[in-house]
């Protein structure tokens, strides 16, 4: 499907003053995307677990305004207080997707939004605040145009995201998404994630993520630059190519319940995004001592206790701790008894494989 495909005419007539809210899960990917081209399109393809306690609320308030103008016109308020620093990458977004909903320009917004985890901290707060705005605004073209199907709202929800975030074209389903065209997956695109044909193998459906806050600042490199760092990268073609096999032999693994092949592709793929940080130029490196501490220790608990607990990291410091439910008691037993102090304040956050967003009325 080509970009065409979400052309929206401006309507004759306009919505009166309303408000939408949705609240977006964040995702975490097991193979990973790093490295883009063109308008936030993928070098590779990634494929994600979709979160359910670690999400995005967004209220989009809309009023006419009386002419159009040339601009959108927004603010936005984060946690309850006036934000600025959150306005470049909105309105980056917002002229990125004008072309595809011109009408944006029609009305004055106020974006009220919250995160259930800490912002910029390696847990995707991007993917899910651009997928909870994308969502609002296609509820605004879904009440102009009613007959649009639920196949083309979340399309386009993934493909408008995606402007505004890479990632975020894989937080507008679940319990699994792909993003990025592969030969093997049916349907698979550049342009919006989506969800796979194939089912999940049970022990995959109740998965469980204890996402350990080893540092909840913000990343002294962003997602944006480090995916710029790609380009020229020694060794991004060889990524590239290993990101595509990983793919196709985890899609087979997720459906055959092989734990033991899950482990050694979700731990190679998450060491192998940061070895590229570690290795581009310039180098950056977002792990802290208490990430590889941690990781130490995962590996000694997994040996020592025949678990399939392992880990993966987006970009940032933070462990995403993913394990069968059947170990769920023990594991966290394992994260209070022996990893709770490599933390930040002891914090961390229990959640789960989600089944995508919700629209809510408040």
């Amino acid at each position: 499907m080509t970009n065409s495909a979400f052309a929206f005419p401006r309507p004759q007539k306009a919505l009166p003053e309303g408000s939408f809210t949705w609240k977006a899960p964040s995702n975490i990917a097991l193979i990973k995307y790093w490295g883009k081209h063109g308008n936030q399109l993928p070098a590779n393809p990634s494929l994600s677990f979709t979160l359910s306690n670690c999400v995005t609320q967004t209220t989009l308030n809309f009023k006419p305004l009386s002419q159009t103008s040339e601009e959108v016109h927004f603010e936005v308020i984060f946690d309850g207080q006036p934000s600025t620093s959150f306005r470049p990458k909105i309105e980056q977004f917002f002229n990125r997707i004008v072309a595809y909903l011109p009408f944006i320009k029609d009305y004055q917004f106020e974006i009220h939004t919250e995160n259930s985890f800490p912002h910029s901290s390696g847990i995707a707060s991007s993917a899910s605040g651009m997928s909870a705005l994308a969502l609002c605004l296609m509820q605004m073209q879904k009440e102009m145009d009613p007959k649009m199907s639920e196949d083309h709202f979340y399309q386009k929800a993934s493909f408008l995201a995606r402007l505004g975030s890479g990632s975020a074209a894989r937080s507008v389903s679940g319990p699994m998404m792909v993003w990025g065209k592969h030969p093997e997956i049916s349907k698979s695109s550049d342009v919006f994630a989506i969800k796979p044909s194939f089912e999940l193998h049970p022990v995959f459906q109740d998965f469980q993520d204890s996402i350990l806050i080893v540092d909840k600042g913000e990343k002294q490199v962003s997602s944006s630059l480090g995916h710029d760092l790609m380009i020229g990268h020694p060794y991004a073609k060889a990524r590239y190519e290993q990101a595509f096999e990983n793919l196709e032999l985890l899609t087979t693994i997720l459906q055959k319940g092989d734990l033991n092949e899950f482990v050694k592709i979700v731990e190679s793929e998450a060491l192998t995004l940061h070895a590229m940080m570690m290795t581009s130029s310039p180098y950056f490196l977002l792990m802290k001592p208490n990430t590889l501490k941690i990781i130490e220790k995962i590996w000694e608990y997994r040996k020592q206790h025949k678990s399939y607990v392992c880990f993966t990291l987006d970009a940032g410091a933070n462990l995403h701790l993913l394990y069968p439910a059947a170990e769920k008691e023990n594991i966290l037993k394992f994260v209070q008894n022996e990893l709770i102090d490599f933390c930040e304040d002891g914090r961390f956050i229990e959640d789960q494989i989600g089944f995508g967003p919700e629209r809510l009325s408040i």
